[in-house]
């Protein structure tokens, strides 16, 4: 079991954090005609979409409630009353995901309070779903508060019946975690589709979120994404796959809901983790694994012999969400690496079981100092921790949120047996790379004309 080291530090140096709020915010944006509402200040919101627009490189649609100096002391309920008839009426969206903020939780709101006086008031708005969220920034992460958000929906927008299990023979439920990007999920729904079945990706950022050019010049909510419909008629499929440990109270709450029996894993990467996930859909399909995927399982086990002996006795840090900190540390380790740095930014349930010696709760400055007493050679990370990489010398792999300063990485996949190769190769690579990129040693004497060291030739 792993030991887990909380916060010793009175604040954060160089954060790693993205907020609860920000994460809650993304699963919604992975709902067909969705739009996000956060309560809280305007800064609040225009610093989570900056985030969003610098990872995505799209426009991401956000409201907020605006809380001012006044109803941040005297109560902002018809703040909120205020912002979701504006957005009803002005926006007409399926669905709002009322998110709070810090601001917020301090002030003491009650949201549930907040939208039943909206639905007295503004009884003709019925046919929006209004979802409501306690996502505080002072606690837990961006992965936590996406979990919290995810199980919120299920509670409010799946129907509660156990008699409708297997209506829907071929269709499987699949709980996405954060730590999935649009690239994942492509993979998850290409790979259930080549057993027979159908897919239902909740939330679906693959539709939403992959950087795709909208046929319309401009439009407020999300395009693509999981319907309403769709996510209702979760209780009538065959099966529940939920990926990713961060999502257990979610997949809970489905189960209790829906009777739909699941099968949980960790991210998609490395040979176990697909072998898992592969013969799971066989199981479920009755299918056999298709010869694509056995043929794509040999390239990886080709691409284990070819790294392994620039990964072996690598000495690696990782700072990240425990989703993906469990995925990569799993690859890392069955090459045969050491972690020798492990930062979290928040506790989570499935890092006690982890196969490390040492998680550190905390931020980039200590992943810096712990890989520095480690002798790391390689750090991964989101974009933050590149300052961090750049003062101890050494390359980083970017995984996570946010990636503002590399294209195309909100999409890239990490999910498959192609996609762990490709991972593999990439951390041999910047390896190696780094490795013939230091200057040889050269002797001081031959710096010196012969005259200066005549003296040693005899």
């Amino acid at each position: 079991m792993a030991q887990i080291i909380n916060r010793n530090k009175a604040l954060a140096v160089s954060p790693l954090k993205a907020s609860q709020t920000m994460g809650a915010a993304l699963a919604f944006l992975g709902l067909a005609r969705s739009m996000p509402l956060l309560h809280g200040s305007q800064g609040c919101t225009a610093f989570a979409k900056v985030f969003f627009v610098r990872h995505f490189r799209e426009p991401v649609p956000l409201q907020t409630t605006a809380m001012d100096q006044v109803s941040s002391v005297m109560g902002a309920d018809e703040n909120v009353v205020e912002a979701l008839r504006t957005i009803c009426d002005k926006q007409h969206p399926a669905v709002i995901g009322l998110l709070s903020t810090a601001l917020a939780e301090t002030q003491g709101c009650d949201l549930h309070s907040a939208v039943h006086q909206f639905r007295r008031e503004y009884p003709e708005y019925g046919d929006v779903a209004v979802v409501s969220v306690n996502s505080p920034d002072f606690s837990g992460c961006f992965e936590s508060g996406f979990a919290a958000a995810l199980k919120a929906m299920i509670e409010a927008l799946v129907p509660e019946r156990r008699d409708q299990v297997g209506q829907r023979p071929r269709q499987v439920n699949v709980l996405c975690s954060a730590s999935l990007t649009p690239g994942d999920l492509e993979f998850v729904a290409e790979s259930i589709e080549s057993f027979g079945l159908r897919p239902l990706l909740i939330p679906d950022l693959s539709g939403s979120l992959d950087g795709h050019l909208d046929e319309a010049a401009f439009n407020p909510l999300t395009t693509g994404g999981l319907t309403l419909d769709e996510l209702a008629s979760a209780g009538q499929s065959a099966a529940t796959l939920v990926i990713g440990q961060s999502l257990t109270a979610a997949a809970d709450a489905l189960a209790a809901r829906s009777g739909v029996p699941d099968r949980r894993f960790g991210l998609l990467l490395g040979l176990e983790a697909v072998d898992a996930w592969l013969m799971a859909l066989s199981e479920i399909s009755g299918n056999p694994v298709p010869e694509r995927w056995q043929r794509q399982r040999r390239q990886l086990q080709d691409a284990m012999l070819d790294t392994h002996f620039m990964l072996g006795d690598a000495r690696l840090g990782i700072a990240a969400d425990p989703d993906l900190l469990l995925g990569f540390s799993t690859l890392a380790r069955g090459m045969g690496a050491q972690l020798v740095a492990a930062v979290v930014p928040a506790r989570a349930p499935a890092l006690a079981d982890a196969p490390l010696a040492r998680i550190q709760v905390g931020d980039l400055e200590d992943l810096e100092q712990a890989a520095r007493d480690g002798g790391a050679q390689l750090l991964l990370g989101n974009s933050h921790a590149l300052a961090s990489a750049d003062r101890l010398g050494i390359p980083l792999l970017r995984v996570g949120f946010p990636q503002y300063d590399l294209l195309g990485g909100f999409q890239r996949c990490w999910s498959g047996y192609r996609a762990s190769a490709q991972a593999l190769f990439d951390l041999a690579n910047l390896l190696t790379e780094h490795h013939q990129g230091i200057a040889p040693y050269r002797s001081i004497y031959a710096q010196k004309p012969a005259s200066d060291h005549s003296q040693w030739s005899h």
